[in-house]
């Protein structure tokens, strides 16, 4: 079927939509988002994007930024973690999620998941200080985490909980969008996402602080007005730094956001072909998830016996033509070069360096045994926008072959 990576989701799908919204902006010659050639009429498309973000995933702001990387540092500063701060992260997340708390001068706790690959919410009773500011949430390749605990927890402890959408823009938890659901969700846009613009982040909130904030920290402290009239300000202005979107960016993006749904519901048909018959396999486990009914799709994941057995259903299926190959780049942070030497940009700026002997305990491999054991045996099918029903097909009777030549 498909001898190397499928395309990326969001990229998969690009079309006339994406070309007409960047050559408008081309023509016009308004690349800048705040000022362009007319004064009263400034260019529209990261304020759209804004608008229409916000309406979608159901919040009163929305916030357009560089990348999403750059989403959770502003949204994490704006938050208010900083030096001193812990925030609570799931040991197997992307490199973002632990070094954009390690750059507001905050320290990452890394915590174990469950067999959803999301946080597991009995660790935050665990884990959580008297420094412990705010849990980041991964909803982890298009499934969303069970927040309702996490929820729980966090008000119980007066936390704050930061939704990573990045993987799971079209996801939804009990009838709710992700991102929407705690304090604050940021999303990305890298060319591998649901939704691409090659680049790009997006922040939601309904919280007026952290909004305010968070406009201040990406456009170098400033408040300008189509900020002040969405919101007027109140907070004192600050230094911040420049995450800026550009309305090139802008214009990609809000014509992948207007195709989300549609991805997803598509991705979503294709998952529904497959799931039923890999359940029916007795010696594989689907990955079980919070909503099943809210997965995005784009990905089915199923656990095997152990390692070794999960590398012999790799390896069989990719000479079946099946892609099966884990792609997100996502792997555990206490096996990252930078968590293993505990260094930051300056030394000074490293949270782990009164830590010793580094690496201290909750950073080595041998703290996180259930982590371990989870992401040693999971099989990954990638589905997507120009998978079709065939292609569905061809998978489950893939894994339905490979499962009768090593089990009989």
């Amino acid at each position: 079927m498909r001898s190397s990576p499928p395309p990326g989701l969001g990229s998969a799908a690009i079309g006339s939509e994406e070309e007409t919204l960047v050559l408008d902006a081309l023509r016009r010659g308004e690349l800048f988002r705040y000022y362009g050639n007319d004064p009263a009429h400034p260019p529209p498309f990261a304020a759209t994007l804004e608008a229409e973000a916000a309406a979608l995933f159901g919040t009163r702001h929305a916030l357009a930024v560089t990348s999403g990387t750059a989403a959770l540092e502003v949204v994490l500063a704006a938050a208010g973690v900083g030096p001193g701060s812990e925030v609570i992260v799931p040991a197997w997340s992307w490199i973002s999620c632990f070094t954009a708390v390690v750059r507001c001068g905050a320290r990452p706790v890394l915590a174990e998941i469950d067999a959803s690959l999301c946080l597991d919410p009995s660790e935050i009773a665990r884990l959580t200080t008297p420094r412990t500011r705010a849990i980041l949430v991964v909803h982890y390749q298009g499934a969303a985490a069970d927040l309702d605990p996490i929820l729980a927890a966090a008000r119980t402890r007066g936390l704050l909980v930061i939704e990573d959408c990045a993987e799971a823009p079209g996801a939804t938890y009990r009838g709710r969008r992700a991102g929407a659901i705690g304090d604050a969700g940021i999303y990305s846009f890298q060319h591998n996402k649901p939704m691409t613009a090659g680049e790009g982040g997006l922040i939601v909130t309904s919280n007026p602080f952290i909004y305010e904030r968070a406009v201040r920290l990406h456009d170098l402290g400033q408040y300008r007005n189509h900020h002040a009239q969405l919101l007027p300000a109140r907070e004192p202005a600050f230094a911040g730094g420049q995450y800026r979107m550009s309305e090139l960016t802008a214009a990609v993006a809000l014509a992948q956001l207007r195709k989300l749904d549609r991805i997803r519901d598509h991705c979503r048909t294709l998952k529904a072909l497959i799931a039923p018959r890999l359940a029916r396999l007795p010696q594989i486990q689907l990955r079980p998830l919070a909503d099943p009914n809210g997965d995005y799709g784009f990905e089915l994941y199923f656990y095997a016996r152990g390692s070794e057995a999960a590398a012999a259903f790799r390896q069989k299926l990719t000479e079946r033509g099946v892609c099966c190959q884990q792609r997100t780049g996502t792997y555990p942070q206490y096996r990252r070069e930078y968590v293993i030497n505990g260094r930051a940009a300056h030394r000074a700026l490293s949270p782990f360096r009164r830590l010793f002997p580094w690496p201290a305990r909750g950073y080595r491999v041998e703290d996180f045994p259930r982590t371990e054991a989870l992401t040693t045996r999971f099989v990954a099918l990638p589905l997507g926008w120009r998978y079709t029903s065939n292609d569905a097909d061809h998978i489950a009777a893939s894994v339905e072959a490979v499962h009768a030549e090593l089990y009989g």
